[in-house]
Formats: structure tokens, C-alpha cells, sequence
């Protein structure tokens, strides 16, 4: 174990994922006892999740997030953070919520990558997930070199004078934008499971790197398809979390056995497309 890794002997619910309902689970877990809570909630879409979970009215619905979020924010630690996944159709509703009892540091958009083809006629294609990242405080977490970017090869020999020898900042990378552009989990992709709505590890892996410390601990109330474990498992992480349909949680298992939820060393390599250079116009 690295020096900077925590040598505490686990929680009793470490590394478990509970078949049990998000508001019921919640109370098996002490509060201030979480370095970083991942929240990938029902969208309210009506997605079947193999119950009623994603059938709610919107006052309903709004209700519901607002009770949650109520039992899970006490079990963060005081330099804990918060990472929410939504939909545009609430976000702006349960951002409000969350500012009265969180301090919002980032809106995130991730652009799925979506193929442009077909959606509606009536108005703009939706082709985005929006993400909040909220923390207790000023002192929280946030360790910014573990999930910088590197610059390529063309861009450090570009600013090979004087001014930048020895600079941080083009040895180590730079600071991923609040625009993360990931594919989503294709029905081919290998590390794809038996889920609607299945968030990709690249995605995961940035959040527990960037909010949760060595050896911590991160909650997911909606485990779905277990990507929080995997990628809490693979980053050195511990996690607890939830999931309401026995099935998704035998998937979660599953995942837990593959070479994907193995430790595995952080190279800050994404998938985000590289900008491709303008050639430089020829003067005739």
C-alpha cells in the first residue's frame, strides 16, 4: 500500500452493494463516514428499470430527489464531494435545491457523442447528460494532477522557449474543461452490461481520482449496472451503494470478476476528441 493510502481497517459495509431501496440503505451507513457520493438517480423518464422507479408524476419525482438527497448528505465527511447526474428537463429545479444545502463548485456537460441522426422535428436534438459537482466546503478533496490531461508531443515542443522550461503545467497536463466528451457505452462495447442506461468508467474513474482519496470511501445510491464499484474497485477505492433490482444486482457481481475491476494505474489518457489544428493559410 502507498504511504498516501489509508490503512484503517474497512467498514463493515465496505465493498458491498446492497439489494435494497436507496432511502432504506441510507440508514445503514454512520454520517460524516463518506469521502464522495456518485448519484445516478432516475431521470423520471419512464425507463424501465424492471419497476416503477422512473414512473413518477414531476411534483412526485421532485419530491422524491429532495427526500434522498436529505438522508444521503449527512453521511458525507465535512471535505466530502457530491457528483449528481441529470437530465435538462429537472437539473434546474434540483440545482436550486441542492445550493441551499451544498456549495455548487462545477455544472458539467457530458456530450454522449451522440450520432446525428433522427431525434425530433419539433426541436433540438438532445445529446447531453448534465452533471453537478457540489462539495460541504471550502476544504474539500480535489486532487487536479491525477486527472489532467497530457499535451502531446506538438504542443510541448511549441513552447520549448525559456519562459515554459520546467513549468508545471506542461509537464503534468492541463485541467479537463466542465465539457467532457465520452462516447456512451455502445451496445458492442465490451464493457457494455444489461442496462438502459449504463454510465461509461471513463467518466466514473475522473470523478473518484479528482473527489475521493486513496483507500476512501465512495456511496452510489443507484447502483444500476455497478459501474461506481467497478471504478472504485480499479482506482483504489472502497464503495458501498444500492440497487433496487436484484437482477442489475447480480450484474454488478459480475462486472466485479472482470478484468475491468481490476487495480489498474492511473494514466490520465481520456478518449475527449483532440481539436485538430487549423493549417496555417498559404499566401499566394
Amino acid at each position: 500500500m502507498k504511504h498516501n493510502e489509508r490503512s484503517m481497517t474497512p467498514a463493515p459495509y465496505s465493498d458491498t452493494v446492497f439489494n435494497d431501496d436507496a432511502l432504506a440503505g441510507l440508514a445503514r451507513i454512520p454520517d460524516a463516514s463518506i469521502d464522495l457520493i456518485i448519484a445516478d438517480p432516475p431521470y423520471s423518464l419512464g425507463k424501465d428499470y424492471g419497476n416503477e422507479s422512473d414512473k413518477r408524476s414531476d411534483a412526485d419525482y421532485l419530491q422524491w430527489m429532495e427526500k434522498w438527497v436529505d438522508a444521503a448528505l449527512p453521511k458525507l465527511k465535512s471535505n466530502g464531494s457530491f457528483y449528481i447526474f441529470l437530465t435538462w428537463r429537472f437539473a434546474p429545479e434540483i440545482f436550486v435545491m441542492l445550493k441551499q444545502r451544498l456549495q455548487m463548485v462545477n455544472e458539467i456537460i457530458w456530450d454522449r457523442r451522440v450520432p446525428s441522426m433522427g431525434g425530433s422535428v419539433r426541436s433540438f436534438t438532445s445529446v447531453h447528460d448534465t452533471i453537478g459537482f457540489f462539495v460541504k466546503g471550502k476544504g474539500y478533496y480535489f486532487d487536479l494532477d491525477s486527472v489532467r490531461i497530457p499535451y502531446d508531443a506538438e504542443t510541448k515542443k511549441a513552447r520549448s522557449r525559456s519562459l515554459f522550461v520546467g513549468a508545471k503545467w506542461l509537464e503534468v497536463g492541463y485541467n479537463p474543461k466542465d465539457l467532457w466528451s465520452v462516447s456512451r457505452v455502445h451496445k458492442c462495447d465490451p464493457e457494455r452490461a444489461d442496462h438502459p442506461t449504463q454510465k461509461p468508467l471513463e467518466i466514473i474513474d475522473r470523478m473518484i481520482y479528482a473527489s475521493c482519496p486513496p483507500g476512501g470511501m465512495v456511496l452510489d445510491p443507484f447502483m444500476g449496472s455497478g459501474t461506481t464499484a467497478v471504478s472504485a474497485r480499479r482506482c483504489g477505492r472502497h464503495f458501498v451503494g444500492f440497487e433496487l433490482n436484484p437482477d442489475y444486482c447480480d450484474i454488478i457481481r459480475a462486472r466485479l470478476q472482470t478484468p475491468y475491476a481490476q487495480r489498474m494505474e492511473n494514466n490520465n489518457q481520456p478518449s475527449e476528441p483532440v481539436r485538430p489544428k487549423v493549417p496555417k493559410k498559404i499566401s499566394a
